[in-house]
């Protein structure tokens, strides 16, 4: 009988063993969809800071090569993002400067002075070599005193970054000094590739928009984001990714309008008030994917994309944090 009581009580124990680990292996989604974390640095190893004070980068001048996760503070007033550029071999930051920002200076003063056809007609100006500049990434649009964190993938090489937010004036933080040369080393960060912290798996295209199933959860949350294709839309960048929480009575259409830096009052200091930019995805070219990680405490959320009309294209997408 000893026996035979033995056995029920060690079969007993091995089912709640096995109930146990089931358990532990809950999506982590469920079992971390209450905690808030604050926002504090979270410690990764060979994470790339950069700092904005005013109107620069603060970082180092070489980075290694392959996964990179930059975390970019905005210590400053106003609403920044970083853009990687890929500039043509032989062209760097002064070419930008002497080249490219004079141009887009004067088309932005034609447009603010209602003068729009005039205004575009001046990109004819840009340098030939202009149109092989390659977009591989970067942060969403951060808002001041907030932390974007963003995991991106380069190869060796020269690369420049950029912000052209614009000033209550219409002139482009570029312009102000918020470019940046960046030497990509043959030297591997030796990070892997995300794929494993991944909690929302977004993809976004030209003809489909930004698509995501997953429901989001409150909590330090990391998102996949999969250019399926990439475009060039009439303000010469593509779609890109940026994360924005939302109040009740946000003004969504003055954000689309917003979004579109060739309007006069888009992309233009202050920013809308009723919003708050918590980073994302810069412009990728096709088939790439970059990640970013936010925290998220409940309320309302959208991903929306720097284009013309983003709604109109379904490059704006609403959802709820539980």
């Amino acid at each position: 009988m000893k026996s035979l009581q033995k056995g029920i009580l060690f079969s007993i124990a091995i089912v709640c063993c096995i109930i146990s680990l089931q358990s532990c292996k809950t999506d982590k989604k469920q079992t971390q969809k209450d905690t808030i974390p604050t926002e504090e640095k979270v410690k990764k190893e060979n994470v790339i800071t950069i700092i904005t004070e005013n109107m620069e980068f603060q970082m180092p001048d070489t980075i290694p090569s392959g996964w990179n996760t930059f975390q970019y503070f905005n210590k400053s007033p106003q609403t920044h993002f970083f853009l990687v550029d890929k500039y043509p071999e032989g062209k760097n930051s002064e070419d930008a400067k002497k080249f490219v920002a004079p141009v887009f200076d004067k088309a932005m003063l034609l447009i603010n002075e209602g003068k729009a056809k005039k205004g575009f007609a001046e990109f004819a100006n840009l340098p030939e070599w202009f149109s092989k500049v390659v977009f591989l990434g970067g942060s969403g649009l951060i808002s001041s005193e907030k932390t974007g964190e963003t995991t991106l993938y380069l190869k060796p090489g020269n690369y420049i970054l950029e912000c052209y937010v614009k000033m209550s004036n219409g002139v482009f933080h570029s312009s102000m000094g918020m470019v940046k040369d960046v030497v990509v080393s043959n030297k591997s960060s030796e990070n892997t590739e995300p794929k494993d912290d991944v909690d929302v798996n977004v993809t976004i295209s030209s003809t489909d928009g930004i698509v995501f199933k997953d429901s989001v959860f409150a909590g330090r949350r990391t998102f996949s984001i999969y250019f399926k294709d990439q475009v060039v839309y009439e303000t010469f960048v593509g779609h890109d990714i940026n994360l924005v929480k939302l109040q009740n009575k946000t003004d969504l259409k003055n954000l689309e309008n917003w979004m579109n830096w060739a309007d006069p009052k888009g992309l233009i200091e202050p920013a809308p008030s009723d919003v708050i930019f918590l980073g994302g995805v810069n412009d990728m070219p096709k088939g790439s994917t970059g990640y970013f990680t936010a925290i998220l405490e409940k309320g309302i959320y959208g991903l929306i994309s720097e284009v013309p009309n983003p709604s109109d294209k379904k490059l704006f997408k609403t959802f709820q944090v539980y």
